[in-house]
């Protein structure tokens, strides 16, 4: 594929390569939810402090809502749509469904994409390494102790 014109950007999302033409201040969020219409990473706070807007750029988390798509050229995005699509997932899915760790589902792929690359690194082993690695994502419906708790199964951590 040939280089992207002025003011193009060429995005990796999801194993997914996408030319678009975007402004220079263009957030990954924006990107994602308006143009390519992957809506699982949520629009919250926009100063990096819920977690709602959670995706993976070069398989780390960010913050898409302060992320510029400029800053992901030629690194691989992943959004919770390319997470659910992974063999992994369902295991993950079922530990937050047994815990009943999500009311409304907002705040659910930020921890999620929050998660696989803790899981991926095996980080997290114990509650309290849980519980520190997920101090930056928020939820207004729970009282956390379900999400931890899913956490640490899915981590395969003792609750």
């Amino acid at each position: 594929m040939e280089a992207p014109t002025p003011g193009e950007v060429r995005l990796d999302v999801n194993g997914v390569e996408h030319r678009l033409p975007v402004d220079d201040n263009a957030l990954l969020l924006d990107v994602l939810r308006d143009r390519l219409r992957l809506t699982g990473a949520k629009r919250s706070c926009d100063v990096q402090v819920c977690g709602a807007c959670t995706v993976l750029v070069g398989g780390e988390p960010v913050s898409s809502c302060c992320f510029l798509a400029q800053d992901a050229r030629g690194r691989q995005v992943q959004t919770i749509e390319g997470f659910a699509a992974e063999p992994g997932f369902p295991a993950v899915a079922e530990a937050f469904a047994r815990h009943n760790a999500f009311q409304c589902g907002y705040c659910a792929p930020g921890f999620l994409m929050t998660l696989k690359p803790l899981l991926a690194r095996g980080a997290l082993r114990s509650r309290a390494d849980v519980e520190r690695e997920f101090a930056g994502n928020l939820c207004r419906c729970t009282g956390y102790r379900a999400i931890v708790d899913a956490i640490c199964e899915a981590a395969g951590v003792e609750p």
